[in-house]
């Protein structure tokens, strides 16, 4: 070969290099992790009892993408019952199998049997949170994400000095597990949380706790990325740093315009990017949060626990005797405090971070949320003292998870018998909503399994109403699996669907996965239905879950492969599917009818 001829070779060598990087720079990164799930003691407020964590700590393991990257975790689970894992806030693109509510896309792990779960990361930038999704075990198998930008960009403002991973959590007594289990066998009252903790750790205002109480180091005149994870099981929280403001700059992993504040309200599920600049004395200052309690007013008795850690500048000074503490934290009751912090959100709406808010509305939804009673005497359900269980329940429908298979696959493989495509757009009947003292006879709710079929693309108008049912009104963060909305609107009162749509913001609303519908009030949210699947949504207060606040979109197939749910991975947790209820399902995935595949 002459050398014209090897230069030719090697340039054409260089170019197809250059393609193969550009190529894998816009399909992003592959990683790999390994969860072990497995039970360790833990002592917190003078207690120790042995709790199921990942890698042998809460929170578990941060994983670290950028925007575009694929992430495979093999999650081996040493525990002694079944666990699934969800990947709060990704949108698993055509991928609800590796999504993981239990008996929603996906039979438990069982004990001594690993399952590896494909995370495709596609839009999301920022903070987001992954978390166990069967019954509470997520008190304490939970973990951040952290999704930097993609390669080639930089954040929407000024590139932090640092950054710090801040996880809210939750302690409660003795095995949770097992009395959760007691309670929904015979309808006693879910349990309650004994304490609150920040990144594991209750705080020197707990006792046993002073020792062990998470700290973080500054430097003055630096700015902190600070990435803020509500990870308790049941409780929105307000969250506040001593003499510090905060910047909000994210917002479930999308950007928002900028809030200056000096307190926080986060409700479960949702994450915050939060700029903090240490520019106050030398000294040490108290990081704190503790309950927003927005139900009955005159019960007293919930959890008061003040979670703190301490923010300690680097440098030479007097140590102080304590820190200071927050005075802008609200008290536990303050609803108003609540409602003017929710109220302040809005897209960043710039040219790099758009917003699309749908406009030509295809299907609208009005679903009330309250708490509501099950007459056992025509049910399957039990209690202590017989006649009437608590529930929760949407458009008076309490969910069911239809046990011993899930909805995807019974939907794949076109199971029957497994649930119901009746889920109600109107509540069954109409009644002044959020008056006091409604009649427990139309608290009673029905059981079931109950999803709605949307078709590939349909644009949803979903109006979320709050009830004030057996006096119990209260927030409810309502959650999306497999999308993310818009929150155009929200209110006090009853919708009314003629005056409200009026006053909706359809410039820069925010765009997140997880929002809290207002007591005694109404939220409405948008998204368009452009990923076919099986996602759930759900209240992510736990004990409203547990009772039955959720159901099922299922999004169905687009007419191309592209638009269609890709094919199941080799190796899903079994389901108990009895063989002849499998039958072949012409709805299809990669644009082709599937193929019987027995279980």
């Amino acid at each position: 070969m002459n050398s014209k001829n090897k230069e030719c070779l090697l340039n054409f060598i260089g170019f197809l290099f250059l393609v193969a990087q550009c190529l894998s720079m816009v399909e992003g990164e592959v990683h790999y992790y390994e969860f072990v799930l497995a039970e360790k003691n833990f002592t917190k407020l003078c207690n120790t009892t042995s709790k199921l964590v990942v890698n042998g700590s809460t929170p578990g393991p941060v994983i670290r993408v950028h925007k575009g990257d694929t992430v495979y975790v093999n999650v081996h689970n040493q525990g002694y019952y079944g666990v699934t894992i969800h990947w709060h806030g990704v949108k698993q693109p055509r991928n609800p199998w590796s999504d993981g509510p239990e008996y929603i896309t996906q039979c438990p792990i069982e004990p001594g049997s690993n399952f590896t779960y494909e995370v495709i990361f596609s839009t999301e930038e920022g903070t987001l949170w992954w978390h166990a999704h069967s019954d509470w075990t997520r008190a304490y198998v939970h973990g951040a994400i952290v999704i930097l930008p993609a390669i080639g960009t930089t954040y929407p403002f000024p590139k932090p000095d640092d950054e710090d991973i801040i996880i809210l959590g939750s302690l409660y007594s003795g095995n949770l597990k097992a009395n959760v289990d007691y309670d929904l066998t015979y309808g006693a009252d879910l349990p309650h949380s004994i304490g609150y903790t920040i990144n594991g750790e209750p705080g020197d205002l707990c006792p046993c706790s002073k020792e062990t109480t998470y700290r973080r180091v500054v430097d003055h005149g630096k700015t902190y990325l600070l990435r803020l994870v509500n990870s308790v099981v049941a409780a929105d929280m307000f969250f506040a740093i001593a003499e510090h403001n905060l910047t909000i700059v994210g917002m479930d992993a999308n950007y928002i315009k900028p809030i200056t504040t000096s307190y926080i309200m986060i409700s479960p599920g949702q994450t915050m990017d939060i700029l903090l600049t240490a520019n106050q004395t030398l000294g040490h200052y108290y990081i704190a949060a503790r309950q927003s309690w927005s139900t009955i007013v005159e019960i007293t008795d919930f959890d008061h626990v003040n979670a703190t850690a301490i923010i300690e500048y680097r440098g030479n000074y007097t140590i102080p005797l304590s820190p200071s503490f927050p005075s802008t934290l609200p008290t536990y009751k303050d609803l108003k405090a609540a409602i003017r912090f929710s109220n302040l959100f809005r897209s960043l709406a710039s040219k790099d971070h758009p917003v699309n808010v749908p406009l030509n509305i295809t299907t609208r939804m009005y679903v009330t949320l309250s708490f509501s009673l099950i007459d056992c005497q025509n049910s399957t359900c039990t209690t202590l003292g017989g006649g009437e269980l608590l529930a929760t329940s949407a458009n008076n429908i309490s969910w069911s998870n239809p046990v011993p298979t899930d909805i995807l696959q019974a939907y794949y493989r076109n199971i029957s018998g497994v649930y119901t495509t009746d889920f109600p757009d109107q509540p069954l009947y109409y009644y002044n909503f959020t008056a006091d003292d409604l009649p427990d006879d139309i608290a009673i709710t029905d059981i079931g399994s109950k999803v709605k079929v949307l078709n590939y693309n349909e644009v949803v108008e979903v109006v979320f109403q709050g009830a004030n049912l057996m006096s119990a009104s209260g927030t409810h963060p309502m959650h999306l699996h497999g999308h993310s909305f818009y929150v155009v609107g929200s209110g006090f009162g009853n919708y009314n669907n003629e005056t409200d749509p009026k006053t909706f913001n359809l410039v820069d609303p925010v765009e997140v996965n997880t929002f809290g519908v207002p007591k005694n009030g109404w939220l409405a949210i948008r998204f368009v239905a452009n990923n076919p699947g099986v996602w759930f949504w759900h209240c992510h207060i736990d004990r409203h879950m547990t009772w039955g606040m959720a159901a099922v979109f299922i999004v169905k197939n687009g007419g191309t492969a592209e638009t269609s749910i890709r094919k199941p991975p080799p190796h899903l947790p079994p389901c108990k599917v009895p063989l002849e209820s499998l039958v072949q399902n012409n709805d299809g995935t990669d644009g082709k009818e599937n193929q019987t595949i027995f279980i």
